[in-house]
């Protein structure tokens, strides 16, 4: 009797768990926000800053993070972070004050920090190369799963376990997905005992030779625009997933259940999102055979689609309406996603670890200045639909930051390291 499932789809499949698993212990704090905040007494802008504590050692992991998985292997990568970032999450319903919650929400950052660059490097050579885009939204899609299952599953955690017990079972799945992931799971297909020849055939060949150091600087200079742009989408990516439950609640009056509730269905747009662009993508590089034209075109309607869906929230503050919004707004700001993270393996496919950690920054320093912005513009005005007014003029910048990405010329460390100008023209 042959295997069921595939090598590569079990592979993929675990990523997507340890995507949706990741996002869950992430913005678990913003649904149990209103209950520590409670309990600790914090101000908004202490909040924002527990927020952000999350991000410090995530920007910092990026490319940390991609290099250990490029060197070390996504196998035993992945299952370190996994153990680190459980911890963390257990951690989490233990704290008694601010500084312990800002070290246990830092500590999960540190956690996940080199998380999705190294899924990345795995994808890199577990994935077909006209699949990537499929591959990077259909993990970031379960990413969103998380998120729109979060609130009302915290919600109900709360309820039976309190907001600290919530942490600790979140906590202990983490652990299961690190253990399973460190078994099943090898760095080369070719060593898996599952995988078939066709398989094999059909994902991209390795490159031979021994690997140079990365060229930093040239690679950079290449993933610089890359990097902006993903900073402005990851700019209301984190003004959803920390402040949109507190949103509901305090500028409509809603109880748990109900703030949870609209949350979810928000970050249900995200899940469709996140397939959608993945698979778009993909077409329209299988149809033309242009690289530029399958990462911009997305990526810049995004963009657009997600500005055009806030702009009525300048004019309309009926509860469905606004909700009905942001929900559109959070749908297309998600197709960005599967062209994004597929640019980073066009560009340097043999760095695409490092390059995915360069590019991340942009959304791990949007997760530092993102949430504290919001919650210090909320203090001082009382105003709840100010952070999400401010965020149309950085999905503005988004849009047109796209245009500076070159996805269509493969990065050459070779001669970019010597210098040569018909390796990638100047940017």
């Amino acid at each position: 009797m042959g295997l069921r499932f595939k090598a590569t789809h079990v592979v993929l499949a675990m990523l997507c768990v340890m995507y949706f698993i990741t996002y869950i212990d992430r913005v678990n704090i913003g649904t149990a926000a209103s209950e520590i905040q409670k309990e600790l007494s914090l101000s908004n802008t202490q909040l924002g800053l527990v927020f952000s504590a999350f991000a410090y050692p995530y920007l910092m992991f990026q490319v940390i993070g991609g290099w250990v998985g490029d060197h070390f292997g996504p196998r035993k990568t992945l299952f370190w972070c996994g153990m680190i970032w459980a911890l963390a999450t257990i951690g989490t319903g233990f704290v008694s004050s601010l500084t312990m919650l800002f070290v246990a929400r830092f500590a999960l950052g540190f956690g996940e920090g080199a998380t999705f660059p190294t899924a990345t490097r795995a994808m890199q050579y577990w994935t077909p190369a006209t699949s990537r885009g499929f591959a990077q939204g259909l993990t970031h899609a379960f990413s969103r799963l998380g998120n729109a299952i979060t609130p009302p599953m915290v919600a109900a955690l709360m309820v039976w376990l309190t907001w600290r017990g919530s942490f600790v079972v979140l906590g202990i799945v983490s652990l299961l997905w690190g253990i399973v992931w460190v078994w099943y799971f090898r760095n080369e297909p070719k060593e898996h005992r599952h995988i078939t020849e066709a398989e094999l055939a059909a994902l991209p060949p390795r490159p031979t030779g021994t690997k140079p150091p990365v060229p930093w600087g040239p690679l950079l200079r290449r993933m610089w625009p890359v990097t902006l742009t993903y900073f402005c989408y990851g700019w209301g990516l984190w003004l959803y997933l920390n402040w949109l439950p507190l949103f509901f609640k305090n500028n409509f009056h809603l109880d748990l259940k109900n703030s949870a509730l609209f949350s979810a269905g928000v970050f249900f747009a995200g899940v469709i999102g996140d397939s959608a662009g993945g698979m778009l993508s993909d077409a329209i590089l299988k149809r033309t055979g242009n690289v530029r034209l399958a990462r911009l075109s997305v990526t810049v309607a995004g963009f657009a689609g997600a500005l055009a869906s806030l702009f009525p929230i300048l004019f309309v503050h009926d509860l469905t309406l606004v909700a009905l919004c942001l929900s559109s707004g959070f749908f297309f700001a998600e197709l960005v996603i599967g062209p994004m993270w597929s640019v980073p393996m066009d560009i340097a496919p043999r760095y695409s670890g490092t390059a995915s950690g360069i590019m991340n920054m942009g959304s791990a320093g949007a997760a530092i200045a993102s949430p504290l912005v919001a919650g210090w513009v909320i203090d001082l005005t009382g105003n709840w639909y100010l952070p999400f007014l401010m965020l149309m003029g950085v999905l503005l910048i988004g849009g047109l930051s796209a245009f500076l990405m070159r996805p269509e010329e493969p990065f050459s460390e070779t001669a970019d390291v010597v210098g040569a100008p018909s390796a990638v023209p100047a940017e």
